[in-house]
């Protein structure tokens, strides 16, 4: 019940700062507070049980597996922009762990790792709301200009987050240059439209 109870209160935290929209900066802070002191006294938990538990049982053999990672499982709190658990990877795999038996047939090591980052690149697509068919046409298409050889070019600028980044920026800066050329458009017919009229009055 207790360690129920205290799993429960870490995502509480969680709700927290999802509903005060905290940044990252604010998360972290939060989590530090609140949610430091329960992660530390399930650890003394821990500590003061697994003398008192057979270690083959149940009980002793998950705390053997878990106190050995407990310091990596409290990194999240030094890390606003970490989630507390990976059930986005979770749910981003689940449909290659339902096609694994499909995957036999990649033909080789090499093939089966390339399958896998090509997943994990549409995945993360999916992630950002981007449209994989977009990414790939616009990734594909600029690929041959990022040579293995030519470090001026970081092919990390390819990467979905990168991407959809990049592409906001020069949307925003097309509208800009759209709206100058506009104003600028607008203003030359105002004063093509002055200069005939003055051109008629004086001509009158």
């Amino acid at each position: 019940m207790k360690r129920s109870m205290s799993k429960q209160e870490l995502y509480h935290i969680e709700q927290i700062a999802d509903a005060r929209k905290l940044d990252a900066q604010g998360r972290c802070a939060l989590r530090q507070r609140l949610a430091t002191p329960i992660l530390d006294s399930f650890e003394k938990w821990m500590e003061q049980t697994y003398g008192k538990v057979p270690p083959r049982s149940r009980m002793g053999q998950a705390i053997t597996y878990t106190y050995p990672l407990w310091p990596r499982m409290k990194n999240y709190l030094k890390d606003g922009n970490l989630k507390i658990d990976n059930n986005l990877a979770e749910n981003a795999i689940r449909p290659l762990t339902l096609s694994r038996k499909n995957f036999l047939f990649c033909g080789n090591h090499e093939a089966a790792e390339n399958t896998a980052i090509i997943c994990s690149l549409l995945a993360t697509c999916k992630a950002q709301e981007i449209n994989p068919r977009e990414w790939l046409n616009d990734v594909i298409a600029k690929l041959p200009y990022y040579p293995e050889k030519d470090f001026g070019k970081n092919v990390r600028e390819l990467f979905p987050e990168v991407w959809k980044l990049e592409k906001s920026n020069r949307i925003q800066l097309e509208f800009f240059i759209y709206e100058k050329y506009n104003v600028y458009f607008i203003g030359c017919l105002f004063f093509c439209s002055w200069f005939h009229n003055s051109c008629r009055n004086q001509l009158k």
